[in-house]
């Protein structure tokens, strides 16, 4: 029997190897001789670039940059496998976990650090880049990331503003000068790992929708959503174009709506970057199940996450999906997106932070319980291992 174990990240708790090597233990308390090929994934939010360096064969290049209050860090980019391609994941220094939680707050926060390792990207001759975009801690439009790639802004008084951009400098914006962009954007290819499909502005906005988790009170939110409102419209006209009803423009505090206005990057599902990288596709076919899992499941799930891409490629080739996950919620729709059965790892009542704390235990026994229960078929009478039927049919 083969079993491909494809897990995302379960946020805060495991990164997507370690919960891949849970679920691993998990098959082989029950199926010792099976055998299993692990590929972690991701679709844009932190972990992705250690996802896609593991599976491309690539390597990290650690390189000076800022966190989101502007400090020095060392932060790093990544390239692929082959040689030829960089990957930025923006959370490495412009994510929620650099700051403490009395840090946090996207009025003061930026994405200057992510502009930096782009630019260091380029200095290095790349000129294919994915750029992650999940995680965040800021609210800045990619002002940041566009000011330390040398896009300059103005007040409206015409006076050139200094101070790196962050989600307040947003409304002061009269002017934007696009002159001084590294020369090297306009011969690359940007590709933009992203996981969600907000616009920019309005209720599914990325001030309404993220900034409460990123600090920010009911009237921090209020500001920040008439600020990029007013930003965007600058900078909308400075380029002859509009990105704010692109889906995903409102991903990572509105860096989404950067990358495709200065940068003309193109907007992809992480999801599917990820498993094109990994070669997915190719590495599925003689599998007979899939085990994935995330941190949640619910009525969102079969919109861009990462187990519904996994879902519809193993849909297509009749291969069940059996995943896990610490809260599962809402999963009348699932089966017709590829899912065969969703399981929770949470064994009894349990706080979120114990939940969160033993995950990967919890993942464990939960991978191990169903694998009994798929091993009934194997009882006396039943048949030999050899005749396992094919894809659990």
């Amino acid at each position: 029997m083969k079993i491909i174990i494809a897990p995302d990240a379960f946020k805060e708790s495991l990164t997507a190897r370690e919960a891949a090597e849970a679920m691993e233990r998990g098959v082989r308390a029950v199926f010792p001789n099976a055998v299993i090929e692990s590929i972690p994934m991701a679709d844009g939010g932190e972990g992705t670039l250690e996802t896609l360096l593991a599976c491309s064969g690539g390597r990290a290049v650690p390189v000076k940059s800022v966190d989101p209050l502007g400090r020095p860090l060392t932060g790093r980019y990544g390239v692929l496998g082959d040689g030829g391609t960089a990957v930025v994941e923006m959370a490495d220094v412009s994510g929620l976990l650099r700051l403490a939680e009395p840090e946090r707050n996207p009025l003061n926060t930026t994405t200057y650090g992510t502009g930096l390792l782009i630019g260091h990207a380029l200095d290095a001759g790349y000129r294919s880049l994915i750029v992650c975009i999940g995680g965040s801690a800021t609210n800045d439009g990619g002002a940041g990331m566009a000011q330390a790639l040398g896009v300059r802004f103005f007040d409206r008084d015409g006076n050139l503003i200094q101070d790196r951009m962050c989600g307040r400098l947003l409304g002061d914006v009269g002017a934007v000068d696009l002159r001084g962009l590294h020369p090297a954007v306009s011969e690359s290819r940007i590709r933009v790992a992203c996981d969600v499909r907000n616009p920019l502005l309005g209720d599914e906005g990325c001030a309404r929708v993220y900034s409460a988790q990123k600090g920010a009170t009911p009237e921090i939110t209020e500001r920040l959503e008439a600020y990029m409102a007013s930003f965007i419209e600058v900078a909308e006209k400075t380029e002859g174009r509009s990105v704010r009803h692109v889906p995903g423009a409102g991903a990572a505090g509105g860096l989404g709506a950067g990358l495709l206005l200065f940068l003309s990057a193109e907007m992809r599902p992480g999801a599917d970057l990820v498993m094109e990288a990994c070669g997915f596709s190719e590495r599925i076919p003689a599998a007979d199940l899939i085990l994935t899992g995330e941190g949640k499941i619910d009525g969102q799930t079969p919109f861009g996450k990462t187990i519904a891409g996994i879902a519809a490629r193993a849909r297509a080739l009749k291969i069940p999906v059996l995943a896990f996950a610490g809260a599962v919620e809402h999963t009348g729709s699932l089966p017709d997106s590829g899912i065969t059965a969703c399981f929770s790892i949470c064994d009894k009542p349990m706080t979120l932070a114990r939940a969160m704390r033993d995950a990967k235990p919890l993942l464990e026994d939960a991978v191990e319980r169903v694998m009994r229960v798929v091993a009934i078929r194997l009882r006396p009478g039943r048949g030999k291992k050899e005749d396992f039927p094919s894809r659990l049919r």
